[in-house]
């Protein structure tokens, strides 16, 4: 087996809203869907959204749940500047700040947003880390 997570996907509340949110809030590239459901087109991964009833019927788990859900989406930038940019773009697209971007203990910089279904995204330029697919170094 070859470890990868290739794709994510979010329960939403309400699925033309979080597609707007991603595609002409963040810019992701959105993909041909059913109407149910969107894909968008990642740097070597894909980012799906999907109804969040609908999701957790088809996990058969509960679809009750507020606060942290013991994770993050981790979208690594080139710069510092980029982590401010994107939290910008991303607030301006109807996110929510979490945690203001600063200096970062583990010698990075990084700041926390919750897009419009609270789900916690960090931006960070962690200059020990490289930012694109490892495939492609």
């Amino acid at each position: 087996m070859q470890p990868r997570i290739s794709m994510i996907t979010l329960g939403v509340t309400d699925l033309a809203r979080a597609v707007r949110f991603y595609q002409e809030g963040l810019g992701f590239p959105k993909m041909d869907s059913p109407p149910d459901v969107a894909f968008f087109t990642l740097n070597g991964s894909w980012l799906g959204l999907y109804g969040r009833e609908a999701l957790a019927k088809d996990a058969t788990v509960s679809s009750e749940g507020s606060g942290f859900n013991s994770f993050n989406l981790v979208h690594n930038v080139a710069t510092e500047a980029e982590v401010d940019e994107v939290i910008q773009q991303a607030l301006s697209a109807g996110a929510s700040l979490v945690k203001a971007a600063r200096k970062a203990e583990w010698g990075g910089y990084s700041g926390y947003f919750k897009d419009p279904d609270g789900h916690l995204w960090e931006v960070a330029y962690n200059p020990f880390f490289w930012v694109g697919p490892p495939d492609a170094k």
